[in-house]
């Protein structure tokens, strides 16, 4: 029994700043989640843009959707890369999720950093993510901007689990 089983017997949840597909596809996070007590995963642009932009584990999905929605913005052809990650994750981490109740075995997908200062368009980006990703315990990360807080409580009583980031003191 390693270090992270010993944190999450003293009831601590452990999550991973990491998503990617050949992660995901090579049951890494599966392995993570059995051996390691892993309760929970994050994940945000920069990760994502690391992860797509090097190598060519998404080439083919990215090909696909392309075929199909031609002319399609940078926008949607990201978010449908990440929302696949994320369902992924997020199936994976369902049996956490269910054996402790919904208080843990999330994953938090972000909603775009260019609208930290527009709290309509956060609201609305959130909802599109949470309808697009349709999982139970899908978190949508939100910044804690001037902002983001009034997006943070009408997210809140709209349903949808709500991740706060960007905390800064």
């Amino acid at each position: 029994m390693g270090k992270l089983n010993d944190l999450a017997a003293l009831g601590q949840g452990v999550w991973l700043d990491f998503v990617e597909k050949k992660f995901l596809a090579e049951g890494s996070l599966q392995k993570m989640v059995d051996e390691d007590a892993l309760t929970g995963v994050t994940s945000n642009p920069s990760i994502f843009e690391k992860a797509m932009g090097h190598g060519d584990a998404y080439d083919a999905e990215l090909a696909a959707y392309d075929k199909t929605n031609p002319e399609a913005p940078t926008i949607d052809r990201y978010e449908h890369l990440a929302i696949l990650d994320i369902q992924a994750a997020a199936d994976t981490l369902r049996p956490v999720y269910d054996r402790l109740d919904s208080k843990d075995g999330y994953v938090s997908l972000e909603v775009s950093p260019y609208l930290a200062n527009d709290t309509d368009a956060t609201i609305a980006e959130a909802q599109k993510l949470w309808k697009a990703v349709n999982r139970p315990n899908v978190m949508i990360k939100i910044p804690g901007t001037p902002a983001g807080v009034p997006a943070i409580a009408a997210t809140i009583d709209a349903g949808i689990n709500v991740n706060v980031t960007l905390l800064f003191s």
